[in-house]
């Protein structure tokens, strides 16, 4: 049997500094140059492009070792809740708009942005979420028109449930990709920003020990257990 390549067999820097450049840069809100200091004061002098470099090539790796885990235990659930949101985000000064399913939990299901918030954008969105993690049992949305109108295509509008507060879920699951676009000057292309929220999704979930429902101890255990994960990613 062959080994498995090495995704780090090219670079001169070790698997530890790359893992610490794309999760400070991923998880926190953070510029390239943030992190690029931050790690020099550690002893790793590199230039902010490199963080860059860094993060193009291995964000979605590191994300997708991350969902392949936790997608496959997600499909046993039940009495499962969804919570649909969509905010504008502006791209060369151009309106578009980023579809998030969130479940009951907090944990981000889905990122999807599109140029327009019709019905065709939201039954793709409703599509790509319901092939990758299965039927929901209830899925809460605003009052957006184009949510019924998707998922009367769909045949789920039965399980469509709307009301004040419902909805908060989704709408504070919003709030680190805000931060993180402030700090990254805002984003140039769509498809960079369907890129970063994808990965941003896959690292929040990993991270987030729920640290306001537990105790402190409790949360220092999930916290050494998700790093330790963490690390052996692509090891």
């Amino acid at each position: 049997m062959s080994k498995p390549i090495n995704p780090f067999r090219c670079f001169n820097s070790s698997p530890e500094v790359i893992r610490m450049a794309v999760m400070l840069y991923v998880r926190f809100p953070l510029s390239l140059r943030n992190v690029e200091d931050l790690l020099f004061e550690r002893g790793v002098d590199i230039c902010h492009e490199t963080v860059r470099l860094w993060w193009n090539r291995f964000g979605p790796m590191f994300a997708a070792g991350i969902r392949r885990q936790r997608v496959s235990r997600m499909h046993g659930f039940r009495h499962w809740r969804w919570h649909l949101d969509e905010v504008f985000v502006k791209i060369n000064g151009e309106r578009h708009y980023l579809w998030r399913a969130v479940d009951h939990e907090g944990e981000i299901l889905e990122s999807y942005v599109t140029k327009k918030r019709d019905r065709s954008a939201a039954l793709k969105f409703l599509k790509k979420a319901l092939k990758r993690h299965g039927r929901a049992e209830t899925i809460v949305t605003d009052g957006l028109r184009s949510y019924p109108a998707a998922m009367r295509k769909l045949g789920n509008l039965h399980r469509r449930e709307m009301g004040q507060w419902k909805n908060n879920r989704a709408e504070n699951s919003h709030l680190p990709f805000r931060r993180l676009e402030r700090a990254t000057l805002r984003f140039r292309r769509p498809s960079t920003l369907q890129k970063f929220v994808s990965v941003h999704a896959s690292f929040h979930n990993h991270f987030n020990s729920e640290r306001h429902l537990v105790d402190g101890q409790t949360y220092k255990i999930r916290r050494l257990a998700a790093l330790a994960e963490w690390q052996s990613l692509a090891a």
